[in-house]
């Protein structure tokens, strides 16, 4: 069995953790924009501003956000949801 080179090893581990990292930011991506689907669908459009604080949020958050967002009857609700996570 032949070993490959130590430099071809490297290269080839920093390969596939550039893929995981794109595989990650591919899910928080999509969670982002479901949220905001089922937000728009739940109290009706969302001005960029609240677009650009859920799109800062984590993944935890986002996860967190998704289920509180069962909850909202409007955007006021939202609102108060993210002045709660910068608290």
């Amino acid at each position: 069995m032949r070993l490959k080179p130590l430099y071809q090893r490297d290269r080839e581990q920093a390969k596939e953790e550039g893929r995981q990292e794109g595989r990650e930011e591919g899910r928080q991506e999509g969670k982002k924009d479901l949220i905001l689907r089922l937000l728009n669908r739940r109290i009706g459009e969302i001005d960029a501003l609240l677009i650009g604080q859920i799109k800062g949020l984590s993944i935890k958050q986002l996860e967190n956000l998704g289920e509180a967002l069962l909850d909202f009857s409007n955007v006021a609700d939202l609102e108060t949801w993210l002045n709660q996570q910068s608290i």
